[in-house]
């Protein structure tokens, strides 16, 4: 309940959300979080010398492989907290519309129009279908593009931890107008070079290290390793950051309001909160009359 300047109250509906997260839900994203920060980051949580390291090259395959399963299964444990067919049209629209957006500008500076997608999807769907979003999308653009292999996993887990985060902004029921805007723009730049650093982190331990200096060392201390790590994402992946985080930021400020306002409205017509209620043979039952 709000109080305008005239002294009138004016009640505020809660944002609808497509998916309510449940505790079988979170503990799955919990459980896949865990894993994908083990997936992500060994280089720097494996002691040199360790049966990980010793296997450098072959650990990002079995993490692809664990990936795989666990977002399926976490996705299909959202699903089963209540995406119901509204929800999976919606699903379907937004993932084929972000898969197409992906391959506009690939190869140019990190022009990808698709993450400011991501961004305003998650914060008006809520963080349980910005994560399953994120993860179809990046699968659906992988098979489009023709871009399978170790790295889709990863990607598909990243995608989905930027969207969920989106959702998880502040304000979703009361932020609203350029105060939104400018939250949804500072997180998408932010979000966007931490999205790179992730994916340079998946695909770091594939380089030789006899080949450069800024390459994974598997008998370096943590230290030594993480500066080359910064040393590899300033030389390889710096300035594509920087065009994915602009672009999504303009993107993101010129096209925002429009978007949002399309989602919200599609949000209140699908109507997916609405309980199934039936009618029994005399009519709609009085609650009055208990």
């Amino acid at each position: 309940m709000t109080q305008g300047s005239s002294g009138t109250t004016a009640t505020v509906t809660p944002q609808a959300r497509a998916v309510r997260l449940g505790p079988r839900s979170v503990a799955a994203l919990v459980l896949v979080g865990a894993v994908g920060v083990a997936a992500f980051g060994w280089p720097f949580l494996a002691p040199p010398g360790s049966q990980v390291t010793a296997h450098a090259q072959d650990a990002p395959w079995l993490f692809a492989g664990l990936l795989v399963l666990l977002v399926a299964v976490v996705a299909a444990t959202i699903s089963e907290s209540g995406l119901g067919p509204k929800a999976v049209a919606m699903l379907g629209v937004l993932a084929a519309t972000g898969a197409a957006l992906r391959p506009i500008g690939a190869g140019t500076a990190g022009l990808e129009p698709m993450f400011f997608l991501m961004v305003l999807s998650g914060r008006v769907l809520g963080p349980g279908f910005g994560f399953v979003l994120g993860s179809v999308t990046m699968f659906a653009s992988a098979l489009l593009t023709g871009g399978v292999g170790p790295w889709m996993p990863f990607q598909m887990l990243a995608m989905g931890w930027f969207a969920m985060g989106a959702g998880l902004l502040p304000g979703a029921d009361r932020l609203r107008g350029r105060g939104e805007l400018l939250v949804l723009a500072g997180y998408g730049f932010v979000a966007a070079f931490a999205y790179g650093t992730i994916m340079n982190m998946a695909g770091w331990p594939f380089m030789d290290e006899n080949s450069t200096r800024i390459a994974f060392d598997a008998d370096a201390a943590v230290p030594v390793n993480l500066a080359r790590f910064v040393a590899y994402c300033l030389a390889t992946s710096l300035g594509w950051d920087l065009g994915r985080a602009l672009i999504t930021v303009v993107l993101t400020v010129a096209l925002g309001p429009a978007v949002l306002k399309a989602l919200r409205r599609a949000t209140r017509r699908a109507a997916f909160e609405t309980p199934v209620t039936f009618d029994g043979p005399g009519g709609p039952a009085d609650p009055t009359t208990g």
